[in-house]
This record gives C-alpha cells, structure tokens and sequence, in this order.
C-alpha cells in the first residue's frame, strides 16, 4: 500500500521516491520498471488497477528476483493518487519527450517519477496532474525509448542526485 511505502521512506530516514505507471500493459517492462525500482532504492511502484500489466509468470521473470524486495500499490485512479502524493509534498515529475532536460536537477528530494505507456506516453490527466515533466535528451533520430529503459535511465538520476546530498 502507499502507506507501506512512506513508512519505508520513514523507517531508511528518507525522502519518499516513488514510481507510478501510467497505462505499461508489457508485463516485460513492468517487472523491468521493478527490478530497477528496487535497484535504484525506490520505496515503492504504484500501479494502476486497470489498463496495466499485472504481475504475471513474464513480469516476474523479467524483475529477476525483484518482486521479492518490491513494495508495489496498485491503486483505481492514479490521477487522484497523485493528487493525494502531492498533499504529502511529493514532486510528481512525468517523464515526457518535450519536457525540461532531466539533467536540470529538479529530480532530488520527494519524489513520484511517472513513467506512460508504450506508445501513447503519460496520458494527458495524469499529465495535467504532475508537477513537471522530464525528458532524456537524444539524437532526436528515433523518437521515443522503451518505457523501462527511460524509467532506468531517470530512476538513475534520482539515485545519483539522493547519494550527492
């Protein structure tokens, strides 16, 4: 549960970093999304009850192992969730092709980095919800990044950026 995921924050005498998932229906990247979560010392995922991957045989293969460290939340209506992360003071930051290069320095402190679907992205309410979007600067040749691969990437910048402070 998300409260499952505060008192961890709490309990490591942390700032709460949290990854929600907006519409992943791979259960490949899904337990991918996991497996770097736990990795990358985030206190939880929280995915949506609907329109998602659910933890499958193929999302538990591809977490390789992660599942058992993983607090994950699955929550009705992300944008309300968000809105209720954001009561707590937690920055909500989507990941989204024309935002602010993520090198800028904003993903510190509390944290809920939203990662969107495959093909459509973080979905324009959810979007609307968040505080700020980010983006991984490319060559522009091909548009877009697997959703766990740019998850990988950000959730490793907000590590890097808690281990500094």
């Amino acid at each position: 549960s998300l409260e499952d995921m505060f008192a961890a924050a709490e309990a490591a005498g942390e700032a709460p970093f949290f990854v929600a998932l907006d519409g992943v229906t791979d259960p490949h990247n899904l337990g991918a999304v996991i497996r770097s979560a736990v990795l990358f010392g985030a206190h939880g995922v929280i995915v949506p009850k609907r329109r998602s991957a659910g933890l499958s045989p193929a999302c538990e293969k591809a977490a390789a192992g992660a599942l058992a460290y993983a607090r994950i939340a699955r929550v009705t209506n992300l944008t309300q969730t968000i809105e209720a992360l954001k009561e707590r003071g937690i920055w909500v930051a989507a990941a989204a092709a024309d935002g602010e290069a993520y090198s800028a320095g904003k993903l510190s402190g509390a944290i809920c980095l939203v990662i969107g679907s495959e093909g459509e992205g973080v979905s324009r309410l959810v979007r609307q919800a968040c505080d700020f979007t980010v983006s991984i600067p490319t060559t522009g040749v091909i548009d877009s990044l697997n959703a766990s691969v740019a998850a990988g990437i950000l959730m490793s910048a907000i590590y890097e950026g808690r281990a500094k402070r």
